[in-house]
């Protein structure tokens, strides 16, 4: 079993060089490399008055929203999201969370696939990278799993 304290989660963090309302923090506590064989786990927080980034993601997601109230972007559609929310994210959709909420939104998001890949309208700083999620895996590890 492979468990997961969301507390003590080290959280990457990413934001815009062009946009000053994008900032977020992150991480991938369960995929792929973790043991999951066709699922993964995204752990994130948005501050108040920021965004996630409009992103799409190579599998279908489900959030669960812990704390704070976010206004979803998931294509042509909006939506609020409270404590306790769930939204389907349909793959390869584009998506955004904003914080609409005086404090942290904290989600958690479930994909239907160990291996994730997200690619971002814009890069994230520090690294200028418009692409994040779950490594893939190697073919060797890959095989080991499947034993």
């Amino acid at each position: 079993m492979h468990a997961v304290q969301i507390d003590d989660l080290e959280l990457i963090e990413g934001w815009s060089e062009n946009d000053p309302a994008r900032r977020a923090r992150f991480n991938f506590p369960i995929f792929n490399l973790t043991g999951a064989l066709a699922s993964s786990v995204v752990y994130f927080e948005v501050d108040p008055g920021q965004h996630l980034g409009m992103h799409t993601d190579s599998a279908e997601e489900i959030l669960y929203v812990v704390s704070g109230t976010a206004k979803a972007i998931v294509g042509d559609e909006r939506g609020e999201l409270g404590p306790g929310s769930l939204a389907l994210v349909p793959a390869m959709v584009p998506h955004d969370i904003v914080n609409a909420s005086d404090e942290t939104v904290r989600v958690v998001g479930f994909f239907a696939s160990a291996t994730v890949v997200s690619v971002f309208d814009d890069p994230f700083a520090p690294s200028g990278r418009r692409v994040v999620g779950t490594p893939v895996p190697e073919e060797s590890d890959v095989a080991a799993l499947a034993i």
